[in-house]
């Protein structure tokens, strides 16, 4: 069976809901990030050089000229969601936010907004300007950087704060009929099984609308990367990764929408884990383990039905 007829994933949710394929188009608005400009810290999460994950040239271009860009890259969707993905794609004024979000909304084929943040740096006059684009029939997504719940774990990797901040931030945000999607961590130093069941657990007790899972990647001109040189640090194995990701697929339910399942990057920049280099490596895998093991929710009694997608 394929991943989507065993995982709620993005892709068939939103192919149900517009009847026709959506897809993000990933931009880069120029932003900051508040860990690394001194604001709350300096040097950043110390698995973070966003270069790994997000062009630098695309800070030249305007907004509706990466949007051109990016959808001429894709050919099988005509529908889209305009992705601000880099940095911390709240950290700014208002206005800023506004001016550039409604350039995105106004292009053509866009359906709404997926923002990638961190939840200390959402502040109420931005939730109150993504809840007016949710009135306005726009698909708007909050992508909360969380990691992971474990307290002790966040402050080791400087991530500047804690669960407790996501958990109101999340709250906020879905009482505004805002959706939220959690990013989680897998192989974050130090962590086990237990450390990610028992965050998935926390964040479906808070309530998310989508959760995102990543391998841990150490990449070039992170703080984990002079670790991994020094022999001091390890990425997670493929079968490790699978392992845990499909009994945490298998641990939520069904409604709860997967934007990603595994993460990818490429050398020069990956130093570790090599298997992240082919993003489809740990998909197939997952799904193998989840034809085999149980669906989405199956450890819950709340298996996802291929039918609910359709």
């Amino acid at each position: 069976m394929q991943l989507h007829e065993l995982v709620n994933t993005i892709g068939q949710d939103l192919h149900r809901r517009y009847g026709e394929r959506v897809h993000k188009l990933t931009l880069h608005g120029g932003f900051s990030c508040p860990n690394r400009d001194g604001t709350i810290g300096r040097g950043g999460c110390t698995f973070c050089n966003v270069a790994s994950f997000a062009d630098e040239e695309t800070q030249v271009k305007t907004i509706q000229e990466q949007l051109t860009d990016r959808a001429g890259e894709i050919k099988r969707a005509k529908k889209y969601l305009a992705y601000f993905q880099a940095y911390t794609s709240t950290y700014a004024e208002v206005q800023v936010l506004k001016n550039m979000y409604e350039e995105a909304l106004k292009a053509a084929d866009i359906v709404g907004l997926c923002v990638g943040t961190r939840p200390d740096c959402v502040p109420d006059a931005v939730l109150d300007l993504l809840s007016e684009y949710v009135a306005q029939g726009y698909e708007i997504w909050l992508e909360l950087g969380l990691q992971t719940a474990n307290n002790d774990t966040l402050k080791r990797i400087n991530r500047g704060h804690d669960f407790e901040c996501y958990a109101e931030i999340t709250k906020r945000a879905r009482a505004l009929g805002i959706k939220v999607c959690t990013h989680l961590i897998v192989g974050l130093p130090r962590e086990t099984r237990t450390d990610n069941l028992e965050t998935l657990q926390k964040v479906l007790a808070v309530g998310t609308d989508g959760i995102k899972l990543h391998g841990l990647h150490i990449v070039e001109g992170s703080t984990m990367a002079k670790a991994w040189k020094a022999g001091k640090l390890e990425a997670p194995e493929l079968e490790e990764y699978v392992s845990i990701a499909s009994e945490m697929i298998r641990s939520t339910p069904s409604n709860v929408v997967y934007h990603r399942v595994s993460s990818a990057s490429r050398r020069p920049m990956l130093l570790s884990p090599l298997w992240c280099e082919n993003r489809w490596l740990a998909m197939t895998e997952i799904g193998r383990a989840l034809d085999r093991d149980g669906a989405q929710g199956s450890l819950i009694g709340d298996a996802f039905q291929y039918e609910k997608v359709l």
